[in-house]
């Protein structure tokens, strides 16, 4: 994973917080059947639309002043301490994890290869997410640096990455019925910070160039290229 998330990662260790619900279930890891969605091909970053970072973090601080505790006071307790609840501590917090969701949504390109039962989205600077579903169930992925699952949420297809530190990162991903456009959501959550950051990102496909090499990025490898296709 590269240093830029890792220093990210890191400043966001110094807050307790409850622990976060599953975000995929039993339910969503079954597959009867072929994959809802085909989201294979190469997509492009459309900038004009999805959303602008800087709305998002106002957003959110407006949010967390409005509802210091992410719901878990009343209402009556709400009135009482209004935006004094928030602490400084806390604000940092969420902003950390703003700032990883930027720089996780920022590539370019996705280049996304799906089968019968893989889907492997390769994005530039960032390990590769790889989505495996044998026999009906979905195949989680463990490594050093956490655990990674998928499921399906209706169409949408859902990766979520788990790490030691408390760090979560969801991605969502919908593919219009046209298949030319896709939205990908992107869900940084943590241990330290009283509520998830969100930022959705849309594409649009387009023809790539050939190569002689695939090659991709996954979590638990380092760079992986072959001259046919990759099986990991």
């Amino acid at each position: 994973m590269p240093r830029t998330i890792f220093i990210l990662a890191a400043s966001l260790l110094t807050i307790a917080c409850a622990q976060q619900q599953p975000v995929i279930n039993d339910e969503m890891m079954r597959l009867d059947g072929p994959m809802p969605s085909n989201f294979g091909g190469s997509w492009e970053r459309d900038y004009t639309r999805g959303d602008d970072f800087n709305a998002a973090v106002r957003d959110a601080y407006y949010g967390l002043h409005r509802n210091p505790t992410n719901g878990q006071v009343s209402n009556d307790q709400r009135t009482r301490y209004g935006s004094a609840a928030v602490s400084k501590r806390q604000w940092n917090a969420v902003y950390a994890i703003a700032r990883l969701a930027d720089v996780i949504t920022r590539p370019q390109v996705l280049t996304i290869s799906q089968t019968e039962y893989e889907i492997s989205i390769a994005r530039e600077d960032d390990y590769a997410i790889f989505c495996a579903f044998y026999n009906g169930v979905a195949k989680n992925t463990e490594s050093g640096f956490g655990a990674e699952m998928c499921g399906w949420d209706g169409e949408q297809l859902v990766s979520h990455v788990a790490m030691p530190d408390g760090l979560q990162i969801t991605h969502r991903f919908t593919v219009s019925r046209d298949g030319k456009n896709l939205r990908v959501v992107t869900t940084v959550r943590s241990k330290t910070a009283p509520m998830p950051f969100t930022l959705s990102r849309f594409y649009t496909r387009f023809s790539a160039p050939t190569s002689d090499f695939n090659c991709v990025e996954t979590l638990s490898m380092k760079r992986v290229c072959s001259t046919g296709s990759l099986e990991l």
